[in-house]
């Protein structure tokens, strides 16, 4: 009885037996670049929707909602004060300026050069970029010195109820 359950129960010694060779299909290099090319052409098919949502974004044109986040009371910026705070999340630095009675800006901080922060040089009312020596308006953000070539990403501001708040941070526009 051991005898007989340590025998293959056929001729061959592999398990390959069943299988009917001749109706196999020969894969030749004009079948292999076929089976390559309709392989590939459904991986680009199946990236498209992620693609678009790649360009939209980077168009500008996803333009994104954040809840409206409290910067600081009217009363405690004086004009020609900074404030620093994070918007959209916490990770993301950014400083409002006060420049006249009624006009508030604000801008993410991080230079466009290097990422290094950026501050508010009030007796020059300008923002420095102390890395490498980068300037921006006050009033835009846009670069008037320095390697910056790229304005600061922009933070809508709303004053509502005696404070300002963050409202969404404005897409760049080339």
């Amino acid at each position: 009885m051991s005898d007989r359950n340590n025998k293959i129960p056929f001729d061959e010694d592999n398990y390959t037996h069943n299988i009917n060779r001749n109706n196999e299909r020969m894969l030749d290099r004009r079948g292999f670049m076929k089976t390559l090319a309709g392989a590939a052409g459904v991986f680009a098919v199946s990236t498209l929707p992620w693609g678009a949502v790649a360009a939209k974004e980077l168009m500008g044109l996803g333009n994104k909602e954040y809840p409206n986040e409290k910067i600081a009371d009217v009363k405690d910026v004086k004009v020609g004060d900074s404030v620093k705070f994070t918007f959209p999340t916490e990770h993301d630095s950014a400083i409002l300026i006060r420049l006249s009675e009624n006009k508030y800006v604000a801008y993410q901080n991080a230079c466009t050069h290097l990422r290094c922060p950026v501050y508010w040089v009030k007796d020059e009312k300008e923002m420095i970029c102390p890395c490498h020596h980068g300037k921006f308006d006050a009033s835009t953000g846009a670069p008037t010195a320095g390697p910056p070539r790229r304005p600061l990403p922009g933070i809508e501001v709303e004053v509502k109820d005696g404070a300002i708040y963050a409202v969404r941070v404005k897409r760049y526009e080339a």
